[in-house]
């Protein structure tokens, strides 16, 4: 497999000796600032992406025109999804996009899931979520913490989305940037007599690489968008 990355940076630098461990070539490197076109993807099999919200959609759309698979796992561009949804459809291109590529995390998103229908159903328990990541982190919350934002509200109908200011019947969420926290999820399910909490903690990039590069391996030869649930055959 020959691979194109698209933001080599802290990410691209653990992505790259992970993929020629597993016997590919790395055939294209562009830091996030580098200009590029569609033409400098010619010798690539399949991209991968991690650069940063207002470079994502560019990025994706010249990947989809230059005919070469995508997986992104930047985040907090995701209000552009629709578009890039239909221009995967147009191209018959192919994009596997996550808020976080660890196998873990995204188990942890199945746990969550499973929990938020136990206590969905208890009216004493309501739930909240907490997040820590590094200090240079762009998107605040997390694209992680919002995925889980997602799953509780489609339990929790009664909730008017998520917040981070407070607002009144909302899901909370506690978004902190601190050090060179790696990434850290918790999900709290409270009440007046006790407290219920979830949460996953990253020790280091490599889980998030063997999932990009995963994501990469098993993209090539599709047409469709696809995240994390499809490559791990968590739908029901």
């Amino acid at each position: 497999m020959k691979v194109a990355i698209i933001g080599y940076g802290k990410m691209g630098a653990v992505i790259a000796p992970l993929l020629e461990s597993r016997g590919h070539s790395v055939v294209a490197k562009f830091r996030s600032a580098d200009v590029w076109t569609e033409a400098d993807l010619s010798a690539a099999d399949v991209a991968i992406e991690f650069t940063h919200p207002d470079a994502a959609v560019g990025n994706l759309n010249r990947c989809l025109d230059a005919g070469i698979p995508v997986v992104t796992g930047t985040t907090g561009w995701y209000t552009e999804l629709p578009s890039i949804r239909q221009k995967t459809e147009k191209t018959h291109g192919a994009l596997f996009y996550a808020s976080n590529f660890s196998l873990g995390v995204n188990l942890f998103n199945e746990l969550v899931r499973h929990a938020a229908e136990l206590f969905g159903n208890q009216a004493a328990y309501s739930p909240a979520i907490k997040e820590v990541h590094h200090l240079h982190k762009k998107d605040a919350p997390s694209g992680t913490a919002i995925t889980l934002a997602e799953i509780l509200l489609a339990v929790y109908s009664n909730l008017d989305g998520w917040s981070m200011n407070g607002v009144t019947n909302t899901l909370p969420i506690e978004a902190h940037r601190e050090g060179e926290v790696k990434g850290y999820h918790e999900i709290q399910f409270n009440s007046t007599t006790d407290r219920i909490v979830l949460a996953h903690e990253a020790h280091n990039r490599e889980g998030f690489a063997l999932g990009a590069v995963l994501a990469a391996e098993w993209l090539i030869g599709k047409q469709g968008v696809y995240t994390m649930r499809d490559l791990l055959n968590l739908h029901p």
